[in-house]
Protein backbone atom coordinates (compact mmCIF):
# COMPACT_ATOMS: atom_id res chain seq x y z
CA UNK A 1 0.00 0.00 0.00
CA UNK A 2 1.56 3.55 -1.32
CA UNK A 3 1.62 6.21 1.61
CA UNK A 4 2.29 9.46 1.35
CA UNK A 5 3.12 12.22 3.23
CA UNK A 6 0.18 14.11 5.52
CA UNK A 7 0.86 17.40 4.43
CA UNK A 8 -0.15 18.48 1.37
CA UNK A 9 1.64 21.79 -1.09
CA UNK A 10 -0.75 23.92 -3.05
CA UNK A 11 0.12 23.47 -6.84
CA UNK A 12 -3.02 25.58 -8.22
CA UNK A 13 -5.61 28.02 -6.84
CA UNK A 14 -5.70 28.32 -2.84
CA UNK A 15 -6.53 31.79 -2.99
CA UNK A 16 -10.43 31.69 -2.45
CA UNK A 17 -12.79 30.72 -5.25
CA UNK A 18 -13.25 33.13 -8.01
CA UNK A 19 -11.82 33.37 -11.75
CA UNK A 20 -8.38 34.76 -11.57
CA UNK A 21 -5.78 32.99 -13.00
CA UNK A 22 -4.33 32.74 -9.31
CA UNK A 23 -7.70 31.13 -8.75
CA UNK A 24 -9.93 28.16 -9.22
CA UNK A 25 -14.02 27.42 -8.14
CA UNK A 26 -14.59 24.14 -7.48
CA UNK A 27 -12.07 22.38 -9.39
CA UNK A 28 -12.68 18.60 -10.61
CA UNK A 29 -10.94 16.29 -13.13
CA UNK A 30 -7.27 16.77 -13.25
CA UNK A 31 -4.65 15.47 -15.31
CA UNK A 32 -0.81 15.26 -15.12
CA UNK A 33 1.43 15.25 -17.85
CA UNK A 34 4.55 13.95 -16.43
CA UNK A 35 6.57 14.64 -19.82
CA UNK A 36 5.28 18.16 -20.18
CA UNK A 37 5.49 18.47 -16.04
CA UNK A 38 2.28 20.41 -15.75
CA UNK A 39 -1.70 19.66 -14.67
CA UNK A 40 -4.72 20.28 -16.21
CA UNK A 41 -7.90 21.03 -14.78
CA UNK A 42 -11.43 20.82 -14.97
CA UNK A 43 -12.06 24.41 -13.20
CA UNK A 44 -15.95 23.14 -12.97
CA UNK A 45 -17.25 26.73 -11.43
CA UNK A 46 -15.43 29.17 -14.36
CA UNK A 47 -16.28 26.81 -17.07
CA UNK A 48 -12.47 26.49 -18.58
CA UNK A 49 -9.55 24.32 -18.59
CA UNK A 50 -6.58 25.81 -16.85
CA UNK A 51 -3.21 24.07 -17.13
CA UNK A 52 -0.46 25.12 -14.16
CA UNK A 53 3.25 23.84 -14.89
CA UNK A 54 3.45 21.17 -11.52
CA UNK A 55 6.59 23.18 -9.80
CA UNK A 56 5.93 26.57 -11.04
CA UNK A 57 4.02 28.18 -7.99
CA UNK A 58 0.62 29.17 -8.05
CA UNK A 59 0.66 31.99 -10.25
CA UNK A 60 1.34 30.54 -13.92
CA UNK A 61 -1.94 29.36 -14.80
CA UNK A 62 -3.03 29.69 -18.37
CA UNK A 63 -6.29 28.83 -20.14
CA UNK A 64 -6.47 25.99 -22.74
CA UNK A 65 -9.82 25.75 -22.83
CA UNK A 66 -13.12 27.63 -22.79
CA UNK A 67 -12.86 30.82 -20.28
CA UNK A 68 -15.37 32.43 -22.49
CA UNK A 69 -17.83 32.42 -20.42
CA UNK A 70 -21.29 29.82 -19.87
CA UNK A 71 -22.62 28.93 -23.13
CA UNK A 72 -22.87 25.77 -25.26
CA UNK A 73 -21.07 27.26 -28.56
CA UNK A 74 -18.24 25.71 -29.71
CA UNK A 75 -15.88 27.98 -27.87
CA UNK A 76 -17.01 27.85 -24.79
CA UNK A 77 -17.62 25.28 -22.22
CA UNK A 78 -20.46 24.49 -19.13
CA UNK A 79 -19.41 22.97 -15.87
CA UNK A 80 -16.55 20.58 -17.06
CA UNK A 81 -15.88 17.57 -15.18
CA UNK A 82 -12.92 15.94 -16.87
CA UNK A 83 -9.94 16.27 -18.75
CA UNK A 84 -7.33 13.98 -20.62
CA UNK A 85 -4.43 14.31 -22.80
CA UNK A 86 -4.88 12.91 -26.22
CA UNK A 87 -1.10 12.26 -27.31
CA UNK A 88 -1.69 10.59 -30.78
CA UNK A 89 -4.25 14.07 -31.53
CA UNK A 90 -1.99 16.12 -29.44
CA UNK A 91 -5.32 17.31 -27.84
CA UNK A 92 -7.81 17.89 -25.11
CA UNK A 93 -10.81 15.79 -24.53
CA UNK A 94 -13.15 17.11 -22.03
CA UNK A 95 -16.39 16.24 -20.03
CA UNK A 96 -18.72 19.05 -20.84
CA UNK A 97 -21.27 17.59 -18.80
CA UNK A 98 -23.65 21.07 -18.79
CA UNK A 99 -23.48 20.52 -22.18
CA UNK A 100 -23.81 17.16 -22.18
CA UNK A 101 -21.64 16.33 -25.00
CA UNK A 102 -17.71 15.31 -24.65
CA UNK A 103 -15.54 17.65 -26.95
CA UNK A 104 -11.95 17.93 -28.22
CA UNK A 105 -9.82 20.90 -28.30
CA UNK A 106 -6.68 21.14 -30.14
CA UNK A 107 -3.28 22.16 -28.14
CA UNK A 108 -1.41 23.29 -31.05
CA UNK A 109 -4.69 25.49 -32.40
CA UNK A 110 -6.66 26.30 -29.53
CA UNK A 111 -8.21 29.32 -30.71
CA UNK A 112 -8.93 26.62 -33.73
CA UNK A 113 -9.73 23.51 -33.81
CA UNK A 114 -12.60 22.13 -32.03
CA UNK A 115 -15.48 19.56 -32.50
CA UNK A 116 -17.85 17.76 -30.51
CA UNK A 117 -17.23 14.02 -30.24
CA UNK A 118 -20.17 12.72 -28.22
CA UNK A 119 -23.73 13.88 -27.99
CA UNK A 120 -26.48 13.88 -25.63
CA UNK A 121 -24.45 12.23 -22.89
CA UNK A 122 -24.15 13.48 -19.04
CA UNK A 123 -21.35 12.49 -18.32
CA UNK A 124 -18.25 12.85 -15.49
CA UNK A 125 -15.58 10.72 -15.91
CA UNK A 126 -13.39 10.24 -19.05
CA UNK A 127 -10.57 7.90 -19.23
CA UNK A 128 -8.60 6.64 -22.50
CA UNK A 129 -6.33 3.07 -22.54
CA UNK A 130 -3.07 2.45 -23.90
CA UNK A 131 -5.22 1.58 -27.80
CA UNK A 132 -6.79 5.20 -27.67
CA UNK A 133 -9.75 3.65 -26.54
CA UNK A 134 -12.41 5.94 -24.87
CA UNK A 135 -14.16 5.24 -21.70
CA UNK A 136 -16.98 7.81 -20.91
CA UNK A 137 -19.41 7.21 -16.93
CA UNK A 138 -22.78 8.58 -18.47
CA UNK A 139 -24.51 9.08 -14.99
CA UNK A 140 -27.79 10.25 -15.97
CA UNK A 141 -28.24 6.55 -17.56
CA UNK A 142 -26.13 5.14 -15.10
CA UNK A 143 -23.36 3.04 -17.33
CA UNK A 144 -20.19 3.45 -18.23
CA UNK A 145 -19.66 3.30 -21.88
CA UNK A 146 -16.87 2.68 -24.39
CA UNK A 147 -15.65 3.64 -27.89
CA UNK A 148 -12.94 1.79 -29.80
CA UNK A 149 -10.66 4.19 -31.55
CA UNK A 150 -12.02 4.99 -34.76
CA UNK A 151 -15.54 4.78 -33.10
CA UNK A 152 -17.05 7.96 -32.04
CA UNK A 153 -19.61 9.30 -33.47
CA UNK A 154 -21.60 5.57 -32.87
CA UNK A 155 -23.38 4.21 -29.92
CA UNK A 156 -20.55 3.52 -27.71
CA UNK A 157 -21.02 -0.27 -25.89
CA UNK A 158 -22.38 -0.32 -22.40
CA UNK A 159 -19.11 -1.95 -20.24
CA UNK A 160 -20.50 -1.13 -16.92
CA UNK A 161 -24.41 -0.40 -15.32
CA UNK A 162 -27.18 0.33 -18.06
CA UNK A 163 -29.63 -2.16 -16.26
CA UNK A 164 -32.10 1.45 -14.64
CA UNK A 165 -31.21 2.89 -11.22
CA UNK A 166 -30.35 0.56 -8.47
CA UNK A 167 -28.36 -1.18 -6.34
CA UNK A 168 -28.16 -4.53 -7.70
CA UNK A 169 -24.97 -5.68 -9.21
CA UNK A 170 -25.83 -5.61 -12.52
CA UNK A 171 -26.60 -1.64 -11.63
CA UNK A 172 -25.54 1.47 -10.99
CA UNK A 173 -26.69 4.87 -9.63
CA UNK A 174 -25.36 7.68 -10.51
CA UNK A 175 -21.86 6.74 -11.84
CA UNK A 176 -18.76 9.10 -11.46
CA UNK A 177 -15.49 8.76 -12.01
CA UNK A 178 -13.69 5.65 -13.49
CA UNK A 179 -10.56 3.83 -13.72
CA UNK A 180 -9.49 0.88 -16.13
CA UNK A 181 -6.74 -1.07 -16.27
CA UNK A 182 -4.75 -3.12 -18.74
CA UNK A 183 -6.74 -5.54 -18.74
CA UNK A 184 -9.79 -3.55 -19.63
CA UNK A 185 -11.49 -4.43 -16.01
CA UNK A 186 -13.61 -1.26 -15.21
CA UNK A 187 -13.74 0.25 -11.87
CA UNK A 188 -16.43 2.89 -10.91
CA UNK A 189 -17.31 4.99 -8.33
CA UNK A 190 -21.03 4.49 -7.78
CA UNK A 191 -21.88 7.59 -5.83
CA UNK A 192 -25.34 7.42 -4.87
CA UNK A 193 -25.09 3.39 -3.81
CA UNK A 194 -21.99 4.48 -1.75
CA UNK A 195 -19.84 2.21 -3.01
CA UNK A 196 -17.06 1.13 -5.71
CA UNK A 197 -17.96 -1.35 -8.51
CA UNK A 198 -15.65 -3.50 -10.16
CA UNK A 199 -16.53 -5.06 -13.81
CA UNK A 200 -14.47 -7.44 -15.45
CA UNK A 201 -14.15 -7.46 -19.27
CA UNK A 202 -17.29 -8.44 -20.61
CA UNK A 203 -19.34 -9.67 -17.47
CA UNK A 204 -22.64 -9.25 -16.51
CA UNK A 205 -22.53 -7.88 -13.50
CA UNK A 206 -20.19 -6.21 -10.95
CA UNK A 207 -18.42 -6.99 -8.00
CA UNK A 208 -18.56 -4.62 -4.90
CA UNK A 209 -14.88 -3.64 -3.98
CA UNK A 210 -15.70 -0.55 -1.96
CA UNK A 211 -17.97 0.74 0.54
CA UNK A 212 -21.90 -0.30 -0.35
CA UNK A 213 -22.25 -0.85 3.72
CA UNK A 214 -23.98 2.57 5.27
CA UNK A 215 -22.73 6.60 4.99
CA UNK A 216 -21.41 6.80 8.38
CA UNK A 217 -18.02 7.05 9.56
CA UNK A 218 -17.19 3.35 9.84
CA UNK A 219 -13.94 1.85 7.88
CA UNK A 220 -16.57 -0.24 5.82
CA UNK A 221 -18.57 2.53 4.91
CA UNK A 222 -18.01 5.43 1.98
CA UNK A 223 -20.36 8.77 1.40
CA UNK A 224 -20.40 9.63 -2.18
CA UNK A 225 -17.39 8.60 -3.51
CA UNK A 226 -15.88 10.25 -6.57
CA UNK A 227 -12.17 9.89 -8.26
CA UNK A 228 -10.80 6.78 -7.65
CA UNK A 229 -7.25 5.01 -8.44
CA UNK A 230 -6.20 1.40 -8.56
CA UNK A 231 -2.28 0.26 -8.04
CA UNK A 232 -0.63 -2.40 -9.56
CA UNK A 233 -1.39 -5.10 -7.06
CA UNK A 234 -5.41 -3.93 -7.02
CA UNK A 235 -5.62 -1.67 -3.76
CA UNK A 236 -8.52 0.72 -4.63
CA UNK A 237 -7.50 4.42 -3.17
CA UNK A 238 -10.90 6.57 -3.26
CA UNK A 239 -11.88 10.03 -2.42
CA UNK A 240 -14.42 9.48 0.23
CA UNK A 241 -16.01 13.43 -1.07
CA UNK A 242 -18.50 13.36 1.50
CA UNK A 243 -16.30 12.30 4.65
CA UNK A 244 -13.70 14.63 3.50
CA UNK A 245 -11.11 11.81 3.30
CA UNK A 246 -8.90 9.51 1.12
CA UNK A 247 -9.40 5.41 1.77
CA UNK A 248 -7.80 3.07 0.35
CA UNK A 249 -9.38 -0.59 0.40
CA UNK A 250 -6.31 -3.44 -0.19
CA UNK A 251 -7.20 -6.11 -2.48
CA UNK A 252 -9.82 -8.37 -1.14
CA UNK A 253 -10.40 -6.32 2.40
CA UNK A 254 -13.91 -5.87 3.70
CA UNK A 255 -13.12 -2.51 5.11
CA UNK A 256 -10.33 0.33 4.03
CA UNK A 257 -8.00 2.41 5.99
CA UNK A 258 -8.12 6.47 6.46
CA UNK A 259 -4.89 7.32 4.20
CA UNK A 260 -5.13 11.15 4.52
CA UNK A 261 -7.44 13.44 6.26
CA UNK A 262 -10.23 12.36 7.81
CA UNK A 263 -10.76 15.92 9.07
CA UNK A 264 -14.19 18.42 8.76
CA UNK A 265 -14.47 21.62 6.93
CA UNK A 266 -11.07 22.97 7.08
CA UNK A 267 -8.09 24.71 4.75
CA UNK A 268 -5.33 23.16 6.54
CA UNK A 269 -2.35 22.04 4.33
CA UNK A 270 -3.60 18.26 5.77
CA UNK A 271 -7.50 18.61 4.91
CA UNK A 272 -9.96 18.86 2.77
CA UNK A 273 -13.60 19.99 2.23
CA UNK A 274 -14.93 17.52 -0.26
CA UNK A 275 -12.12 16.06 -2.10
CA UNK A 276 -13.56 15.37 -5.56
CA UNK A 277 -10.68 13.57 -7.51
CA UNK A 278 -7.41 11.64 -7.26
CA UNK A 279 -4.50 11.26 -9.71
CA UNK A 280 -0.52 10.45 -9.84
CA UNK A 281 2.54 11.41 -11.38
CA UNK A 282 5.18 9.40 -12.77
CA UNK A 283 6.50 9.33 -9.18
CA UNK A 284 3.70 8.22 -7.10
CA UNK A 285 2.82 11.96 -5.90
CA UNK A 286 -0.69 12.09 -5.33
CA UNK A 287 -2.87 14.59 -6.43
CA UNK A 288 -6.18 15.75 -5.27
CA UNK A 289 -8.46 18.27 -5.99
CA UNK A 290 -9.93 19.66 -3.00
CA UNK A 291 -12.94 21.08 -4.69
CA UNK A 292 -14.57 23.34 -1.81
CA UNK A 293 -11.36 24.67 -1.05
CA UNK A 294 -10.54 25.97 -5.00
CA UNK A 295 -7.28 24.38 -4.86
CA UNK A 296 -5.16 21.61 -6.20
CA UNK A 297 -3.20 19.66 -3.20
CA UNK A 298 -0.13 17.45 -3.41
CA UNK A 299 1.23 14.88 -1.72
CA UNK A 300 4.45 13.77 -1.88
CA UNK A 301 4.87 10.02 -1.73
CA UNK A 302 6.43 9.53 2.22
Amino acid sequence: MMKWKVDGETIAGGNGGGCNLNQLYCPEGIYIDDEEQCIYIADWGNHRIVKCKLDGGTDDAQIVAGGNGEGNRIDQLCRPTAVIVDKNNKSLIISDQGNRRVVRWSLENPSGDKEILIKNIYSCGLMMNDNGDLFVSDWRNHAVKRWRKGEIGQEGTIVAGGNGTGNQLNQLHTPTYIFIDEKETVYVSDRDNHRVMKWLKDANEGIIVAGGQGTENSLKELNHPYGLLVNEVGDIYVADWGKNRIMCWPLGSEEGRVILSGYDEEKGSNRFYMPIYLSLDVKKNLYVADHQNHRIQRFRVD
